[in-house]
């Protein structure tokens, strides 16, 4: 007795022909008084029918987050200018965060507690958003990387978005000094927005 494997629209890799395809039918294989097919042949549109153990499913790789060996974490240092009482309408009253980017307790992201009182929720969001940056751009750089690998395969609105995602990139790994032009291009990231 035999089970499809595949099922009609799935993008397969045809290994006697060593091509992208996509199954149009499924077509089994019945005989009489039998609740199963025997065989299951799959047309991909190639003038012949093929059998599972010559097609091989798209795997999806699964993301791997590369950090480079750092830990970023958050901890919450205690504030000494105020008070729990005082710091009453903070989120964390009486500490404001801190981004540790080494495998001591100190190095990293942090404000003066000033300027953290002003807007509390703001600092939180930025300590939020330097903490899980390494992943996002980890995140970014792979989906740049998919559209690169499979352009014919995504709308003219996810490349647009791939591209944007490259200059981010770039711009996130150059090292050299920053020129005049490429401040003012940091403008072209007005358009990109979060929902």
């Amino acid at each position: 007795m035999a089970k499809a494997q595949f099922h009609k629209n799935q993008r397969i890799y045809v290994k006697p022909v060593g091509t992208w395809a996509i199954i149009e039918r499924v077509l089994p294989q019945w005989a009489k008084g039998l609740d199963e097919p025997i065989r299951v042949h799959y047309d991909v549109g190639l003038g012949r029918d093929f059998t599972a153990e010559e097609l091989q499913a798209e795997t999806a790789t699964p993301l791997e987050l590369d950090t480079g060996g750092q830990s970023w974490r958050l901890i919450r240092v205690r504030n000494k200018w105020q008070s729990e009482e005082d710091s009453a309408h903070h989120p964390f009253p009486g500490t404001f965060p801190t981004v540790v980017t080494n495998e001591k307790d100190w190095g990293g992201w942090r404000v003066p507690g000033a300027e953290y009182d002003l807007d509390p929720l703001k600092i939180e969001t930025q300590a939020r958003i330097i903490l899980n940056a390494l992943p996002m751009l980890n995140v970014i750089q792979g989906f740049v990387e998919y559209v690169d690998n499979e352009p014919e395969n995504v709308p003219d609105q996810i490349r647009q978005l791939a591209k944007t995602s490259g200059n981010i990139i770039k711009a996130i790994l150059d090292t050299a000094e920053p020129e005049e032009d490429d401040v003012q291009a940091a403008s072209e990231y007005d358009d990109v927005s979060v929902a």
